[in-house]
Protein backbone atom coordinates (compact mmCIF):
# COMPACT_ATOMS: atom_id res chain seq x y z
CA UNK A 1 0.00 0.00 0.00
CA UNK A 2 1.11 3.07 -1.14
CA UNK A 3 1.32 6.67 0.74
CA UNK A 4 -1.38 8.22 -0.75
CA UNK A 5 -3.87 5.17 -0.25
CA UNK A 6 -2.71 4.70 3.55
CA UNK A 7 -4.37 8.24 3.68
CA UNK A 8 -7.00 7.58 1.87
CA UNK A 9 -7.35 4.54 4.14
CA UNK A 10 -6.63 6.53 7.29
CA UNK A 11 -9.32 9.04 6.66
CA UNK A 12 -11.90 6.67 5.49
CA UNK A 13 -12.11 6.23 8.85
CA UNK A 14 -11.90 9.26 10.72
CA UNK A 15 -14.58 12.37 10.06
CA UNK A 16 -11.57 14.77 9.70
CA UNK A 17 -8.18 14.99 10.39
CA UNK A 18 -5.56 17.75 10.65
CA UNK A 19 -1.99 17.48 8.91
CA UNK A 20 -0.17 16.73 11.81
CA UNK A 21 -2.29 13.98 12.89
CA UNK A 22 -1.48 12.43 9.53
CA UNK A 23 2.12 12.82 9.97
CA UNK A 24 2.25 11.16 13.38
CA UNK A 25 0.48 8.13 12.02
CA UNK A 26 2.53 7.86 8.97
CA UNK A 27 5.87 8.69 10.35
CA UNK A 28 6.54 10.97 7.77
CA UNK A 29 7.36 14.89 7.93
CA UNK A 30 4.56 17.31 7.26
CA UNK A 31 6.66 18.89 4.10
CA UNK A 32 5.90 15.12 2.71
CA UNK A 33 2.80 14.64 3.92
CA UNK A 34 1.80 18.25 2.06
CA UNK A 35 2.92 16.78 -0.97
CA UNK A 36 0.59 13.91 -0.94
CA UNK A 37 -2.38 15.36 -0.11
CA UNK A 38 -2.35 18.15 -2.42
CA UNK A 39 -2.08 15.68 -5.34
CA UNK A 40 -5.10 13.91 -3.88
CA UNK A 41 -7.15 17.41 -3.46
CA UNK A 42 -6.47 18.07 -7.03
CA UNK A 43 -7.79 14.63 -8.09
CA UNK A 44 -10.49 15.55 -6.21
CA UNK A 45 -10.40 12.33 -4.01
CA UNK A 46 -10.15 13.99 -0.32
CA UNK A 47 -11.44 17.77 0.60
CA UNK A 48 -9.35 20.69 2.83
CA UNK A 49 -11.42 22.84 5.54
CA UNK A 50 -9.76 25.73 6.90
CA UNK A 51 -6.53 27.32 6.42
CA UNK A 52 -2.47 27.22 7.82
CA UNK A 53 -2.34 25.53 10.88
CA UNK A 54 -6.21 25.02 11.38
CA UNK A 55 -7.02 23.47 8.21
CA UNK A 56 -8.20 19.06 7.97
CA UNK A 57 -8.88 16.82 5.69
CA UNK A 58 -11.45 14.41 5.06
CA UNK A 59 -12.46 12.02 2.30
CA UNK A 60 -14.36 13.60 -0.75
CA UNK A 61 -18.44 13.70 -0.99
CA UNK A 62 -19.83 12.18 -4.24
CA UNK A 63 -20.25 15.79 -5.53
CA UNK A 64 -16.31 16.86 -4.85
CA UNK A 65 -14.84 13.58 -6.41
CA UNK A 66 -14.19 14.83 -9.51
CA UNK A 67 -11.11 17.25 -9.65
CA UNK A 68 -12.25 21.11 -9.14
CA UNK A 69 -10.01 22.61 -12.02
CA UNK A 70 -11.10 24.72 -15.01
CA UNK A 71 -9.90 24.33 -18.30
CA UNK A 72 -9.79 26.59 -21.70
CA UNK A 73 -8.82 24.66 -24.77
CA UNK A 74 -8.64 25.59 -28.59
CA UNK A 75 -6.72 25.34 -31.92
CA UNK A 76 -5.12 28.11 -33.74
CA UNK A 77 -3.89 28.75 -37.34
CA UNK A 78 -0.62 30.58 -36.98
CA UNK A 79 -0.58 32.54 -39.98
CA UNK A 80 -1.68 36.51 -38.57
CA UNK A 81 -2.25 35.22 -35.65
CA UNK A 82 -1.78 37.86 -32.33
CA UNK A 83 -0.20 36.29 -29.13
CA UNK A 84 -2.12 39.06 -27.01
CA UNK A 85 -5.53 38.48 -28.44
CA UNK A 86 -5.12 34.39 -27.29
CA UNK A 87 -3.86 35.72 -23.58
CA UNK A 88 -7.17 37.64 -23.70
CA UNK A 89 -9.18 35.25 -24.66
CA UNK A 90 -8.27 32.23 -22.55
CA UNK A 91 -7.81 35.38 -19.35
CA UNK A 92 -11.68 36.08 -19.62
CA UNK A 93 -12.54 32.59 -20.19
CA UNK A 94 -11.02 31.82 -16.64
CA UNK A 95 -11.33 34.90 -15.02
CA UNK A 96 -7.97 34.55 -14.28
CA UNK A 97 -7.59 38.09 -12.63
CA UNK A 98 -9.53 37.15 -10.11
CA UNK A 99 -8.70 33.89 -9.67
CA UNK A 100 -4.55 34.50 -9.80
CA UNK A 101 -2.34 36.71 -7.48
CA UNK A 102 -0.61 39.83 -9.39
CA UNK A 103 2.49 38.45 -9.65
CA UNK A 104 0.96 35.10 -10.87
CA UNK A 105 -0.92 36.76 -13.59
CA UNK A 106 2.08 38.67 -14.78
CA UNK A 107 4.23 36.06 -15.12
CA UNK A 108 1.41 33.66 -16.74
CA UNK A 109 0.90 36.65 -19.08
CA UNK A 110 4.83 37.08 -20.11
CA UNK A 111 5.47 33.45 -20.21
CA UNK A 112 2.31 32.40 -22.37
CA UNK A 113 2.57 35.25 -24.65
CA UNK A 114 6.29 34.63 -25.30
CA UNK A 115 5.24 30.79 -26.14
CA UNK A 116 2.77 31.77 -27.99
CA UNK A 117 4.96 34.36 -30.04
CA UNK A 118 7.50 31.54 -30.58
CA UNK A 119 5.34 29.04 -32.45
CA UNK A 120 4.11 31.95 -34.64
CA UNK A 121 7.63 33.38 -35.92
CA UNK A 122 9.62 29.98 -35.24
CA UNK A 123 8.13 26.78 -35.50
CA UNK A 124 7.18 26.77 -39.26
CA UNK A 125 3.84 25.42 -38.17
CA UNK A 126 0.76 25.64 -39.72
CA UNK A 127 -1.25 25.56 -36.86
CA UNK A 128 -1.27 25.46 -32.97
CA UNK A 129 -2.97 23.68 -30.15
CA UNK A 130 -3.24 25.85 -26.88
CA UNK A 131 -4.34 24.49 -23.47
CA UNK A 132 -5.10 26.59 -19.92
CA UNK A 133 -5.60 24.70 -17.18
CA UNK A 134 -6.22 25.72 -13.66
CA UNK A 135 -7.10 24.03 -9.85
CA UNK A 136 -7.03 24.79 -6.30
CA UNK A 137 -3.26 25.18 -6.38
CA UNK A 138 -1.66 26.18 -9.64
CA UNK A 139 -2.10 27.13 -13.32
CA UNK A 140 -0.58 25.14 -16.37
CA UNK A 141 -0.72 26.25 -20.13
CA UNK A 142 0.29 23.89 -23.07
CA UNK A 143 1.49 25.57 -26.73
CA UNK A 144 1.60 22.21 -28.51
CA UNK A 145 2.90 23.25 -32.60
CA UNK A 146 3.61 20.58 -35.30
CA UNK A 147 6.78 22.30 -37.11
CA UNK A 148 10.35 21.67 -37.39
CA UNK A 149 11.00 21.53 -33.24
CA UNK A 150 12.32 23.58 -31.25
CA UNK A 151 15.79 21.82 -30.81
CA UNK A 152 15.98 21.13 -34.45
CA UNK A 153 15.45 24.75 -35.37
CA UNK A 154 18.86 26.17 -33.04
CA UNK A 155 21.03 22.68 -34.57
CA UNK A 156 20.14 23.36 -38.08
CA UNK A 157 20.86 27.39 -37.73
CA UNK A 158 24.45 27.11 -35.90
CA UNK A 159 25.60 23.83 -37.76
CA UNK A 160 25.87 21.77 -34.93
CA UNK A 161 26.63 18.36 -34.52
CA UNK A 162 22.81 17.20 -33.12
CA UNK A 163 19.98 18.60 -31.71
CA UNK A 164 21.23 17.95 -28.14
CA UNK A 165 23.74 20.10 -28.46
CA UNK A 166 20.97 22.73 -29.05
CA UNK A 167 19.90 22.76 -25.66
CA UNK A 168 22.99 24.20 -23.92
CA UNK A 169 22.65 27.13 -26.35
CA UNK A 170 18.83 27.26 -25.35
CA UNK A 171 19.30 27.80 -21.82
CA UNK A 172 22.76 30.38 -21.94
CA UNK A 173 20.13 32.95 -23.90
CA UNK A 174 20.38 35.39 -26.78
CA UNK A 175 19.94 32.46 -28.96
CA UNK A 176 17.78 33.07 -31.44
CA UNK A 177 16.74 31.55 -34.88
CA UNK A 178 15.23 34.89 -36.52
CA UNK A 179 17.93 37.61 -34.86
CA UNK A 180 16.03 40.86 -36.97
CA UNK A 181 13.27 39.86 -35.07
CA UNK A 182 13.97 38.03 -31.41
CA UNK A 183 16.42 38.51 -28.75
CA UNK A 184 16.29 35.02 -28.05
CA UNK A 185 15.64 36.53 -24.44
CA UNK A 186 12.03 34.60 -23.89
CA UNK A 187 12.83 31.05 -23.47
CA UNK A 188 15.36 32.04 -21.02
CA UNK A 189 13.46 34.42 -18.24
CA UNK A 190 10.20 31.73 -18.97
CA UNK A 191 12.72 28.91 -17.83
CA UNK A 192 13.10 31.36 -14.95
CA UNK A 193 10.09 32.34 -14.00
CA UNK A 194 7.93 29.01 -13.90
CA UNK A 195 7.39 26.36 -11.35
CA UNK A 196 8.48 23.49 -13.42
CA UNK A 197 8.51 23.97 -17.69
CA UNK A 198 8.97 21.27 -20.07
CA UNK A 199 10.54 21.82 -23.29
CA UNK A 200 9.25 18.84 -25.82
CA UNK A 201 10.21 18.33 -28.75
CA UNK A 202 11.35 14.62 -31.06
CA UNK A 203 12.73 12.68 -28.61
CA UNK A 204 14.40 15.08 -26.35
CA UNK A 205 12.30 16.62 -22.90
CA UNK A 206 14.49 19.83 -21.44
CA UNK A 207 12.30 20.14 -17.86
CA UNK A 208 13.60 23.22 -16.08
CA UNK A 209 12.58 22.33 -12.12
CA UNK A 210 12.99 25.23 -10.25
CA UNK A 211 11.54 23.62 -6.81
CA UNK A 212 13.92 21.92 -7.10
CA UNK A 213 16.49 23.92 -8.44
CA UNK A 214 17.93 21.84 -10.84
CA UNK A 215 17.41 21.36 -15.02
CA UNK A 216 16.88 17.35 -16.58
CA UNK A 217 17.05 16.29 -19.62
CA UNK A 218 14.70 13.40 -20.67
CA UNK A 219 14.60 11.09 -23.53
CA UNK A 220 11.01 10.55 -24.69
CA UNK A 221 9.12 8.91 -28.04
CA UNK A 222 9.25 11.05 -30.65
CA UNK A 223 6.93 13.95 -30.78
CA UNK A 224 6.88 15.91 -33.88
CA UNK A 225 6.93 19.66 -33.51
CA UNK A 226 7.11 21.23 -29.84
CA UNK A 227 5.21 21.31 -26.76
CA UNK A 228 5.99 23.74 -23.96
CA UNK A 229 4.19 22.82 -20.58
CA UNK A 230 4.10 25.65 -18.27
CA UNK A 231 3.24 25.68 -14.40
CA UNK A 232 3.36 28.23 -11.32
CA UNK A 233 1.25 28.14 -8.46
CA UNK A 234 -1.65 30.39 -7.82
CA UNK A 235 -0.35 32.53 -5.70
CA UNK A 236 3.25 32.73 -6.55
CA UNK A 237 5.73 34.67 -4.39
CA UNK A 238 7.97 35.43 -7.44
CA UNK A 239 7.73 38.69 -8.81
CA UNK A 240 8.72 39.30 -12.64
CA UNK A 241 10.15 42.61 -11.70
CA UNK A 242 12.72 40.54 -9.50
CA UNK A 243 13.57 38.14 -12.02
CA UNK A 244 14.33 40.59 -15.19
CA UNK A 245 16.21 42.18 -12.48
CA UNK A 246 18.28 39.40 -11.58
CA UNK A 247 19.78 38.81 -14.95
CA UNK A 248 19.24 42.59 -16.63
CA UNK A 249 20.19 44.64 -13.38
CA UNK A 250 20.28 48.54 -13.00
CA UNK A 251 24.40 48.30 -13.89
CA UNK A 252 23.82 47.25 -16.97
CA UNK A 253 21.05 49.30 -17.63
CA UNK A 254 18.58 46.99 -17.33
CA UNK A 255 19.71 45.08 -20.43
CA UNK A 256 19.89 41.39 -20.55
CA UNK A 257 23.20 40.75 -19.94
CA UNK A 258 23.54 38.09 -16.88
CA UNK A 259 23.00 34.03 -17.82
CA UNK A 260 23.55 30.74 -15.98
CA UNK A 261 25.08 28.25 -17.96
CA UNK A 262 24.49 24.35 -16.57
CA UNK A 263 27.18 22.99 -17.48
CA UNK A 264 26.21 19.08 -17.45
CA UNK A 265 23.71 19.45 -20.17
CA UNK A 266 26.69 20.01 -22.23
CA UNK A 267 28.67 16.87 -21.07
CA UNK A 268 29.51 15.28 -17.86
CA UNK A 269 33.28 14.94 -18.39
CA UNK A 270 35.05 17.91 -20.33
CA UNK A 271 38.66 17.72 -21.67
CA UNK A 272 39.51 19.43 -24.51
CA UNK A 273 39.97 23.33 -25.36
CA UNK A 274 37.48 22.51 -28.09
CA UNK A 275 35.02 21.40 -25.72
CA UNK A 276 35.45 24.84 -23.84
CA UNK A 277 35.03 26.59 -26.73
CA UNK A 278 31.66 25.14 -27.03
CA UNK A 279 30.52 25.44 -24.04
CA UNK A 280 31.45 29.31 -24.72
CA UNK A 281 29.99 29.39 -27.86
CA UNK A 282 27.94 32.85 -27.72
CA UNK A 283 28.84 34.16 -24.05
CA UNK A 284 30.67 36.95 -25.14
CA UNK A 285 27.33 38.74 -25.70
CA UNK A 286 26.87 39.10 -21.60
CA UNK A 287 28.80 40.81 -19.43
CA UNK A 288 28.44 38.42 -16.72
CA UNK A 289 28.26 34.90 -16.75
CA UNK A 290 27.95 31.98 -13.99
CA UNK A 291 28.86 28.31 -15.05
CA UNK A 292 26.74 25.56 -12.61
CA UNK A 293 29.30 22.33 -12.20
CA UNK A 294 26.50 20.70 -10.78
CA UNK A 295 26.87 17.40 -11.95
CA UNK A 296 30.24 17.43 -13.92
CA UNK A 297 32.33 14.91 -13.04
CA UNK A 298 35.88 15.93 -14.72
CA UNK A 299 37.38 18.71 -16.28
CA UNK A 300 40.47 18.81 -17.61
CA UNK A 301 43.65 21.43 -17.60
CA UNK A 302 42.90 22.35 -21.36
CA UNK A 303 39.14 22.53 -20.87
CA UNK A 304 39.88 24.79 -17.42
CA UNK A 305 42.40 26.88 -19.06
CA UNK A 306 40.37 27.89 -22.47
CA UNK A 307 37.68 29.25 -20.06
CA UNK A 308 39.57 30.66 -16.73
CA UNK A 309 42.74 32.02 -19.11
CA UNK A 310 42.21 32.09 -22.51
CA UNK A 311 39.06 33.16 -22.63
CA UNK A 312 38.63 35.66 -19.58
CA UNK A 313 42.18 37.41 -21.08
CA UNK A 314 40.26 38.27 -24.34
CA UNK A 315 37.01 39.60 -22.32
CA UNK A 316 38.47 40.68 -19.62
CA UNK A 317 35.37 43.38 -18.88
CA UNK A 318 33.09 39.56 -18.18
CA UNK A 319 32.77 38.44 -15.08
CA UNK A 320 32.99 34.92 -14.67
CA UNK A 321 31.33 32.92 -11.49
CA UNK A 322 31.62 29.61 -10.96
CA UNK A 323 29.05 27.11 -8.28
CA UNK A 324 28.61 23.98 -7.17
CA UNK A 325 32.04 22.70 -8.02
CA UNK A 326 33.67 19.69 -6.42
CA UNK A 327 37.35 19.64 -4.38
CA UNK A 328 38.97 18.17 -7.74
CA UNK A 329 37.02 20.71 -9.69
CA UNK A 330 37.82 23.51 -7.87
CA UNK A 331 41.57 22.49 -7.50
CA UNK A 332 42.24 22.70 -11.07
CA UNK A 333 40.57 25.94 -11.86
CA UNK A 334 42.45 27.63 -8.92
CA UNK A 335 45.68 25.79 -10.19
CA UNK A 336 44.92 27.67 -13.72
CA UNK A 337 43.90 31.19 -11.67
CA UNK A 338 47.02 31.10 -9.52
CA UNK A 339 49.61 29.91 -12.03
CA UNK A 340 48.06 33.27 -14.35
CA UNK A 341 47.20 35.94 -11.69
CA UNK A 342 43.47 36.24 -13.90
CA UNK A 343 40.79 39.02 -11.96
CA UNK A 344 36.91 38.94 -12.52
CA UNK A 345 36.53 35.23 -11.26
CA UNK A 346 34.64 34.07 -8.57
CA UNK A 347 35.28 30.36 -7.49
CA UNK A 348 32.67 28.61 -5.15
Amino acid sequence: MNTKEKILKYLSDKESVSGTDLSEFLGISRQAINKHLKKLIQAGKIVKTGVTKGAVYSIASPEHRVAPKKQWKKKYSLSGLEEDKVFNEAAIFLNLKKRLNKNTFSIFQYAFTEMVNNAIDHSKSRKCSIEVVIDQYEITFKVRDFGIGIFYSIFNKYNLVDEYAAIGELIKGKTTTMREKHTGEGIFFTSKLADVVFFRSHKTNLIFNNLIEDVLVEEKRFLNGSEVTFRVGRKSKKKLADVFSQYAPEEYNYEFNKTRVVVKLFKRDFISRSEAKRLLAGLEKFKEIVLDFKGVKSIGQGFADEIFRVFKNEYPHITIETENLSPSLKSIIDHVIDNNNIAGLTIS
